[in-house]
């Protein structure tokens, strides 16, 4: 698509970044993605621990979890990663509900609803999972035939030597940002991460979602044993948002430390404005 002339009198030429259902389907995985971890810490809370194979139950050893105990005369909240234990009171183990003292994994700030159901959690849950999956398998449908993963996401060989990667890492770690035609185009880092994303951790997470239900472990029982039992794939579930959640707050911060308001604008019109470039090229 042809660069807009708008803003070429400031020095700022505007290019057509992203596509419609580029943008359609970011936004649609916000929400999801919102609720889904929302939801997702209040099934947690049902039993806010975690295990490593076929099973999961109080007298199994867990490498993870959380729990409120008895401190003399006051509780406090405790987590448990592996054998070390950490005191988090206020917000993992115990926190404040009705400005009461509850014994709680995750604060009801966290949760969907706010108050303790796992029901309410699941159907929450379960709703946004679907819609989450059908938005991504449109997305991907779209990618592979727009040849928007090859075009736009597939690092180049060049990109993938160390000492491009070592150069993009200290950029990076500098706030220096691409200008010119280096910003018309992810960098190798963005790509890394974004095929990362899309082609590892959230099909991880789908498919360990999927495997943590009975009815689809009759559809598909050979999951149980790619990952190892069902607990064994909670586990890992929660690892994968874990992650996932990460690097949605460094995609953020870098949205906000490279220009809020620009970045927004792509991803809400499709158009990027350019510092210091020239107007060939394009992007979608």
């Amino acid at each position: 698509m042809a660069t807009i002339d708008a803003g070429v009198a400031t020095g700022r030429p505007v290019i057509y970044r992203h596509s419609l259902l580029v943008r359609l389907s970011h936004w649609v995985n916000v929400f999801c993605m919102t609720v889904l971890l929302f939801s997702g810490l209040q099934i947690f809370n049902a039993h806010p621990s975690l295990y490593w194979g076929q099973y999961g139950a109080d007298n199994d050893p867990s490498f993870i979890s959380m729990e409120a105990v008895q401190d003399g005369d006051r509780a406090k909240g405790l987590t448990h990663v592996g054998s070390l234990t950490f005191n988090t009171t206020g917000f993992l183990g115990l926190s404040e509900v009705d400005g009461e003292a509850t014994a709680r994994g995750f604060p009801d700030w966290l949760t969907i609803p706010s108050y303790q159901d796992l029901a309410s959690g699941r159907r929450w849950h379960f709703f946004f999972a679907w819609l989450f999956v059908i938005n991504g398998f449109i997305y991907l449908a779209y990618g592979l035939f727009s040849r928007h993963f090859r075009r736009d996401l597939l690092p180049a060989r060049g990109e993938l030597t160390p000492a491009h990667i070592g150069h993009e890492i200290v950029n990076h770690a500098r706030l220096r940002f691409p200008k010119g035609p280096e910003a018309r185009h992810y960098n190798t880092l963005q790509k890394l991460t974004y095929v990362a994303v899309i082609f590892l951790l959230l099909p991880l997470m789908i498919l360990t979602g999927l495997t943590m239900s009975p009815g689809f472990n009759a559809v598909a029982p050979w999951l149980l044993d790619v990952f190892g039992g069902r607990q064994s794939a909670r586990t890992i579930h929660f690892l994968t948002a874990f992650s996932l959640t990460v690097f949605v707050v460094v995609h953020v911060a870098m949205v906000i430390l490279s220009g809020v308001f620009n970045n927004l604008r792509s991803m809400i019109t499709g158009y990027y404005a350019i510092d210091q470039g020239d107007t060939k090229g394009d992007k979608q």
